[in-house]
């Protein structure tokens, strides 16, 4: 499924796939294509919380499941893309926090609040799955930027900075807001360099703060 994108004042939270997708979306499911679909996903998650990412095989997830290995890369393509689909779940429900939950992560409250609520719950997101991010980045680092995931993360930071700088290249800026989620700087940052959440939190905001102008803190230069 892949995601519609958000519209300003659109009270519905789109669903996506993590899956890179190109063209339109899958036909719907048959009933058996859904049940092999959901034990490949729990032998896959199984072998993660033993063994951690690095140790999923295509053919292991196969042997785990008892389903064919041709069958598990018909359905997933490779170890990157089934990575990507073990974190869909946890995806839909922070996306559905910040599409239509309470203020001021959700709609609601000022456009400011709504950034620094959004970037403090991505810290918490990517903090809390960060091996398997980590290792789907590592296998295909750009497909990140061409998941659902990421294309309303971004459809919905540039509409709030819209609304709260009208004129401001939002589209350019969304990347740039984004760009320190990447699973490798936050590798980077909250393990090698031991950096707490609530640091990397602070860190952020004072980084919006540098230059800016009027009492929200985001002004331009």
């Amino acid at each position: 499924m892949s995601a519609r994108e958000p519209q300003a004042g659109d009270g519905a939270a789109p669903m996506l796939s993590l899956l890179p997708t190109v063209g339109g979306g899958p036909a719907p499911e048959r009933a058996d294509a859904a049940r092999n679909r959901r034990k490949i996903l729990d032998a896959a998650a199984r072998i993660v919380a033993e063994d951690g990412p690095e140790a999923v095989t295509m053919n292991q997830v196969a042997h785990a499941s008892g389903i064919g290995v041709g069958t598990v890369y018909r359905r997933f393509g490779d170890v990157s893309q089934l990575l990507w689909a073990l974190l869909d779940d946890r995806e839909r429900q922070f996306q559905e926090a910040y599409m239509s939950g309470p203020p001021p992560l959700g709609p609601g409250a000022p456009a400011a609040e709504r950034i620094d609520a959004f970037l403090d719950a991505l810290v918490d997101r990517v903090g809390e799955q960060r091996e398997i991010l980590l290792a789907a980045h590592s296998a295909a680092p750009r497909a990140r930027y061409h998941s659902g995931a990421y294309r309303v993360m971004h459809t919905h930071v540039s509409l709030l900075i819209g609304e709260l700088r009208p004129g401001a290249d939002a589209t350019l800026l969304a990347h740039l807001l984004l760009a320190p989620f990447s699973p490798d700087v936050m590798h980077h940052l909250t393990v090698e360099q031991e950096l707490s959440s609530e640091r990397f939190k602070a860190g952020v905001r004072e980084l919006l703060t540098l230059r800016g102008r009027g009492q929200d803190g985001y002004g331009g230069a």
